[in-house]
Order: structure tokens, then C-alpha cells, then sequence
């Protein structure tokens, strides 16, 4: 999947939407507004995602005000009929629709929909059954890795591949799967591993709290961030805490289009605006003292400074020893 060095920025809207399609809307327009590539759904049949009597994790019992694993999904879950409207709204705004099915049902549902690019969420990694069904679309995919090994990513791509989804549609997405993800349990430098030990695109799905560790990743290669955000943090919702507000999503976005403008070309070259400080900034050889034809060059009678005529530093292993052809006075710059 080839990115370059424009950013993909997902907003990830996931459930904060609090299981109402009038605030799922309310996020694309803002996500759009924003200047986000893409706003990110959960899509899931609470039914055929969770078994009864399942608990929660600790940071969905304290944030969801729920005990019921089952229940909490009931709560948050969106309709196929307000998908359909949430997938209109996407394209009057202009954003493009990206979403996370957690079960067989509901990628079935975003076929129907005709989707391009399927997100597949961490959890299921290892689903065996529900990667042979999106490797058998062929579509581009992201995948996120968040309690992976390389050896469980390595399983996912053989079984992505194998059902038929090109190597080139897939970019991997380094996650911790923690809300909020601790600063030290990051680790990424494992978006330089996973790329090099795989020869893919390696993007950063962000669910530390603040900006620092998504402009740390983009200096690391990433060129897919995915964040959470929400129209109000003190809603309750798994991940609402763990989510930006409207007014940061906004400073994200812009602080990620200023690192994207400065990471240029892979190659080292100088750019034209530099150029034209070389001339006061490297230094020329000239005279130390007086120097008469016929003496050598030495570094008793040399110096490198900043000058408007003389070599090059670069020249002061060619001249030493030389013989001058002519008078140099003080500061003069060498010419042979």
C-alpha cells in the first residue's frame, strides 16, 4: 500500500458515539472539519461478538458503568440501517469511511456496502475464520497488532495471503492495546522492527494520551495515524477518557501536518534555501602570512576561514606541500 510521505490521519470514532447516530454524525462532521483522512466505526452483532456472563476489562468496568460484557456492547452498538446513513454522511463531507468489524456478520455487512479498505482491529489477530473471509475480498486492509508477537502478525499475513490479498494491500498498524496506553509501554521502535522483519508499511494506532508519541512514530516511518477522539471526554463509554476532545483533535491534526512538510526526501541533499549560505558559512584557505612564490604550502602558512575567494577547505590535503607560483599577502585567498 503505497502512502509516501503524506500522513493518513484516522479519527477513530469507534464506539464514542455511545451506541446514538445523531452524535455519530455529529463526529463525521467535526472529523471532517478537522481535516482527517478518515473517521473509524466499530461495526460488530453484539450476539455474535460476545458470549453472555463475559466480564469486562478493567478499564471498560471503569469507564462504561457497566459489569456485563454483553450488555456494554448492546448499549454501543449502531444498526446496519444507520450505518448506511453514517456511510451517506462520509461522502456529503467529504471523509472517507474506514471501520473495524469485530465478527463474521458484520463484514458481510460492509461488503454489501461495497468498503475498499477494511480495518481489522487486534483482537482479532488470531480469528482464523474471520481473516480467510477478509483475505478473500482482495481489499486493501489495515491491521492492527496491539498483543502481538511478530510471529502472531507473520500468521495473519500468511492467512491474509493466502485467501487471495496481495502482500502490497496491507499496512501494519503498531498498537498497544492499553486506554490509555502508558508512554513506556509504547515500544516504538517496533515500528522500525516489524518493517524491516516484514518489508511492510508499518503506520502507529495511538492510544497514549497526548501528541508526542504519534510525531515520534512519523519520525520513525509511520505514515498511517490512527487516534481516538470524542465529543466529550466525561461521557460514559470504554474509551471516552482515553480519547481527544474536539479542540485537541484540531491541534493533532495540525501538528501532524507540519511533521508531514518536514520530512522531504529520502535522500540527503541540500535544499535550494540552504544553498545560499554556503558561501558565509564553509570556510576557503588563505594566506596565515605573507607567502612568496616558490614556498610551500604548510599549515605555518595557511588557515582555513570564512572568505569570499580561496579553495575550498575541502582542497587542504591536495595543496600542502605545494609550491607557490605566486605572492600571496595576508588573509589572501589560495588559488593553484
Amino acid at each position: 500500500m503505497k502512502i509516501g510521505n503524506k500522513i493518513l490521519i484516522i479519527a477513530e470514532a469507534g464506539v464514542n458515539h455511545n451506541g446514538s447516530l445523531n452524535n455519530a454524525l455529529k463526529m463525521i462532521d467535526f472529523a471532517s472539519k478537522a481535516g482527517a483522512d478518515f473517521i473509524k466505526f466499530q461495526i460488530f452483532d453484539p450476539e455474535s461478538l460476545a458470549n453472555t456472563n463475559l466480564g469486562l476489562a478493567k478499564y471498560q468496568k471503569r469507564n462504561s458503568g457497566q459489569n456485563d460484557h454483553l450488555k456494554m456492547l448492546r448499549k454501543l452498538a449502531l444498526s446496519e440501517k444507520s450505518f448506511r446513513k453514517i456511510l451517506f454522511r462520509c461522502k456529503k463531507k467529504r471523509i472517507k469511511f474506514l471501520s473495524s468489524p469485530f465478527d463474521i456478520k458484520s463484514i458481510d455487512i460492509l461488503k454489501k456496502f461495497k468498503i475498499n479498505i477494511y480495518k481489522i482491529p487486534s483482537g482479532q489477530i488470531d480469528d482464523v475464520p474471520y481473516l480467510e473471509r477478509i483475505g478473500s475480498f482482495k481489499k486493501k486492509i489495515f491491521l492492527s497488532t496491539g498483543m502481538c508477537e511478530l510471529l502472531d502478525i507473520k500468521k495473519a499475513l500468511d492467512i491474509l495471503i493466502k485467501r487471495g490479498t496481495p502482500k502490497k494491500n496491507i499496512q501494519i498498524l503498531h498498537c498497544v492495546s492499553q486506554y490509555p496506553a502508558k508512554n513506556e509501554n509504547l515500544n516504538l521502535q517496533s515500528i522500525s522492527f516489524i518493517r524491516d522483519k516484514l518489508k511492510l508499511p508499518v503506520g502507529f494506532s495511538d492510544h497514549s494520551l497526548g501528541f508526542e508519541a504519534s510525531l515520534v512514530a512519523i519520525g520513525l516511518g509511520a505514515r498511517v495515524i490512527e487516534k481516538h477522539f470524542t465529543l466529550n471526554k466525561n461521557q460514559i463509554g470504554p474509551d471516552h477518557k482515553a480519547s481527544l476532545n474536539q479542540n485537541e483533535l484540531i491541534e493533532f491534526i495540525k501538528k501532524i501536518r507540519k511533521a508531514e512538510k518536514s520530512l522531504g526526501s529520502y535522500f540527503k541533499k541540500p535544499h535550494k534555501e540552504e544553498i545560499v549560505n554556503l558561501k558565509y558559512i564553509r570556510k576557503k584557505i588563505v594566506a596565515k602570512k605573507e607567502i612568496l612564490p616558490g614556498d610551500k604550502f604548510t599549515n605555518k602558512n595557511l588557515i582555513t576561514k570564512r572568505s569570499t575567494d580561496g579553495l575550498p577547505a575541502s582542497h587542504w590535503n591536495q595543496i600542502l606541500g605545494k609550491k607557490s607560483r605566486k605572492k600571496y599577502k595576508l588573509n589572501q585567498g589560495i588559488i593553484i
